[in-house]
């Protein structure tokens, strides 16, 4: 085992914290989640430096850090952490991270000598404000749903909707890690080429079918040299934590553009992320097998083993919400779309690194992976607007009188994360919201 998938103290379903809204049933963030971000209080000019989410709180870690409480790793880390970005303290590696999450789960329990000290570093969630978790170097976009590549491809090739090589590789692109923004972005609308069926010439507006896309991002923590891949056994090493990912997209300037390089302008005006990283040790308890149906082709030797295998999966449940401008000027509540589970997912984030980084290609500290749409295999399982509306010929009721194919101007989208099993205590991602603006003349 990893120290990424060890169980140890921090995940005991008995412990509480101090801090009494930790302790609330359905509360996303208990002591045993211990999430990481980018923050700084509201109305106030002070720097973003990094926290945790605990309750309805944020330790502020830059606060912390002044404390002198901790020693070795643990203060090594929390220093790293204090800073107005966690690339440095991704760069440290599993021990480092394994240390900040003990020394934070120690101070944060119920009798802890700490108590007076750590309070005196909170602050409510309600005045922060957030900021990109990490500088994104590059960011690669992956495919790894099987189920929403098969939807896709049969709007388009019904009769053979899966490449040949789906179910051999990772499919990604490289997007564009300058339009990510943090939850709560609000981004106009792309404009950009599009063609209608039986016309011979493309026009340019803003596009007319806008989708979201309910995804997971992977961040990387440690990275490699160059020229030197990243063997599975080694992957969850290198991967510091979870965090949701909206890519949102143009299917109209992406039907156009994508052959034969694939998607261009149509997914990078804007891809949303949430504010808080859900650390890999947190998630240790919500692992599950992973296993492909007998009749596909098994992964090739560098992306098998017993490991992945046994608990390479992680049942990260995603829930996908909109909420129309007439909705939020009525006051009525965001309504879901679609619900699924990460563990659908044809391929395992370790398998998405050793495969990057197959060809020598090096990752950094703070790059970013979204997963692909994480659709499951019912239909009400679909992670985007054209799986849901059958490429826009069904449109879907929302609200008290409105429907959609695709997002309109003023729409909000919202996606929740959580884990949940037996024996275990629930841990969440918080939310993440984006809103369509019109179009810029």
């Amino acid at each position: 085992m990893t120290s990424t998938d060890r169980l140890d103290a921090t995940h005991d379903p008995d412990a509480r914290s101090w801090l009494d809204s930790a302790n609330l049933p359905g509360c996303a963030f208990p002591i045993q989640n211990l999430p990481v971000g980018v923050f700084r209080r509201a109305e106030s000019p002070e720097p973003f430096r990094g926290g945790v989410a605990i309750g309805d709180q944020i330790i502020d870690l830059g606060k912390l850090a002044k404390t002198r409480l901790f020693e070795a790793d643990a203060a090594d880390a929390i220093r790293a952490a204090a800073l107005p970005s966690l690339n440095t303290l991704m760069q440290l590696g599993p021990d480092a991270w394994s240390a900040l999450r003990r020394a934070l789960f120690a101070a944060l329990a119920g009798g802890s000598a700490l108590e007076t000290a750590t309070k005196n570093c909170l602050v409510p969630q309600a005045g922060a404000i957030y900021s990109l978790p990490a500088q994104i170097g590059d960011y690669t976009d992956f495919y790894t749903s099987i189920h929403h590549a098969t939807a896709i491809g049969r709007m388009f090739r019904p009769d053979n909707p899966l490449l040949p090589n789906y179910k051999w590789i990772p499919i990604g692109y490289h997007g564009r890690s300058s339009s990510i923004g943090v939850s709560g972005q609000n981004f106009p609308r792309p404009r950009g080429q599009r063609l209608a069926p039986g016309v011979a010439t493309p026009v340019v507006g803003p596009s007319t079918r806008l989708d979201y896309e309910l995804e997971l991002g992977v961040f990387i923590g440690g990275g490699n040299s160059l020229g030197t891949p990243v063997p599975l056994a080694d992957a969850e090493d290198h991967i510091f934590g979870l965090c949701l990912l909206n890519d949102w997209s143009a299917r109209d300037l992406q039907a156009w553009e994508y052959q034969p390089l694939g998607p261009f302008l149509s997914k990078s005006f804007a891809t949303t992320i949430s504010p808080w990283v859900v650390t890999l040790q947190a998630l240790a308890p919500f692992r599950v097998p992973f296993a492909r149906p007998q009749a596909d082709p098994q992964p090739l030797p560098y992306l098998d083993s017993q490991r992945n295998s046994e608990a390479g999966a992680i049942d990260v449940r995603l829930e996908a919400y909109i909420q129309s401008a007439k909705m939020q000027d009525r006051g009525d509540p965001p309504q879901r779309l679609s619900a699924t589970s990460f563990r659908h997912s044809y391929w395992t984030v370790s398998q998405l690194v050793a495969h990057h980084t197959s060809n020598g290609c090096n990752l950094r500290p703070g790059d970013l992976f979204g997963t692909g749409t994480q659709s499951g295999p019912t239909p009400g399982e679909a992670g985007s607007l054209v799986e849901l509306s059958m490429g826009g010929s069904l449109p879907l009721r929302i609200g008290r009188d409105e429907q959609r194919t695709f997002l309109e101007d003023g729409d909000s989208v919202l996606f929740r994360g959580w884990c949940e099993k037996p024996g275990a205590v629930p841990i969440g991602f918080g939310d993440l919201s984006g809103r369509v603006s019109p179009a810029l003349p």
